[in-house]
């Protein structure tokens, strides 16, 4: 058995993409789904799971992989309210393992999500892709949130930890924040998943921690899991078979000291999740998405195919954002997420992976 190439879609009504689209995209056996409506901390019902396996059995794709189960602050902050929001946690872990789920994907990064500050930056050749300009992203937080919040509403599009309604108390959510430095944020981490892994046990669901993106402290917030030591520190705090990784190529190369490669080798076997991702990198720390071609990037993606492969990697695997091609632009793609550089990258990752099989059989 191999890895298991995936595709995320926001889903129905939520996706200019279609299901019979991704269908024609060779290779691909599941959706990497989520119930986007919902906010962090609330319990995702059965009959909203079963009507997206409805979706997705009409195309015979796998609903395997969740992306993502939101995290509510009050367990990040730590506050007393935490434990209902656990078990509300638990409640969706419940949930999602009668309709086979195995991954769920979340990240513990305090208010903000990913943050870029440019969503269609121009490459080069026409096409654009997600960028950040390290001085863009310096003090100001409302600048910042304003840009996105704009577009979101602009377009009538969510993103994923960027809800309106979170956004709009951020002044509020830094004073929460306020007294949570990386240590406390760490205990947080812990108390979470040691109160959550009988239920993943239970159920055989792997929690999978997404890298911080970018992988360092923000408007003064800590980021936790940013390079090689962090990880290290996150699998021995719960070593537990189903306290995983998701790793994100391009989150912690980022940081152009990182080695993906080598985190590959060291910690294979509790990497749930993989997203593949190629960046530029420019020498001011400025850096912008890039094709998933090896040589149009400073990630290594030939090297981190071939850790995968060499490890035996039998995980799901997805391409992760690409540039907007052809006629995608704002208002008819999610930035980062369109259809053609996805099936591009996948193409050129299943098309590694087969020489690899054929001709390497270390």
């Amino acid at each position: 058995m191999s890895m298991k190439m995936t595709f995320r879609w926001y889903g129905e009504g939520n996706d200019r993409i279609k299901l019979s689209d991704i269908k024609q995209i060779p290779g691909v056996e599941g959706i990497v789904w989520a119930l986007h409506h919902k906010m962090p901390g609330e319990v995702w019902g059965l009959d909203e799971i079963a009507e997206v396996k409805r979706q997705l059995d009409e195309y015979g794709f796998n609903m395997d992989v969740v992306e993502s189960v939101n995290v509510h602050d009050d367990i990040k902050i730590g506050l007393p309210t935490r434990d209902k929001y656990i078990e509300n946690y638990k409640a969706t872990i419940k949930n999602l393992s009668q309709f086979g789920v195995k991954v769920i994907c979340y990240n513990f990064m305090p208010i903000f999500d990913w943050t870029r500050s440019n969503l269609f930056h121009p490459v080069g050749d026409g096409s654009t892709a997600l960028f950040y300009e390290k001085n863009m992203i310096q003090d100001d937080y409302n600048a910042m949130a304003k840009y996105i919040l704009d577009f979101t509403e602009k377009y009538n599009m969510s993103f994923p930890g960027w809800e309106p309604e979170r956004m709009a108390k951020l002044d509020e959510l830094f004073k929460a924040y306020e007294g949570v430095d990386h240590e406390k944020l760490w205990a947080n981490l812990k108390y979470f998943l040691e109160e959550i892994m009988p239920t993943c046990r239970e159920c055989d669901i792997k929690m999978a921690i997404h890298m911080d993106d970018p992988p360092w402290d923000i408007f003064g917030l800590p980021r936790l899991l940013v390079d090689e030591p962090s990880i290290e520190r996150f699998l021995k705090m719960v070593d537990d078979e189903y306290n995983c990784l998701t790793l994100c190529s391009g989150s912690l190369n980022a940081n152009p000291e990182t080695n993906v490669s080598d985190i590959i080798r060291k910690h294979c076997d509790r990497i749930a999740f993989a997203h593949i991702r190629n960046v530029k990198h420019f020498e001011n720390g400025d850096f912008s998405e890039a094709s998933h071609r090896d040589c149009d990037g400073d990630t290594g993606i030939l090297d981190i195919m071939k850790a995968y492969h060499d490890c035996g990697f039998k995980g799901y695997i997805r391409p992760d954002h690409g540039r907007h091609l052809w006629s995608e632009g704002p208002g008819n793609v999610r930035p980062g997420y369109g259809l053609y550089d996805r099936a591009l990258g996948i193409m050129y990752m299943l098309g590694v992976w087969d020489y690899l099989e054929k001709f390497d059989k270390k």
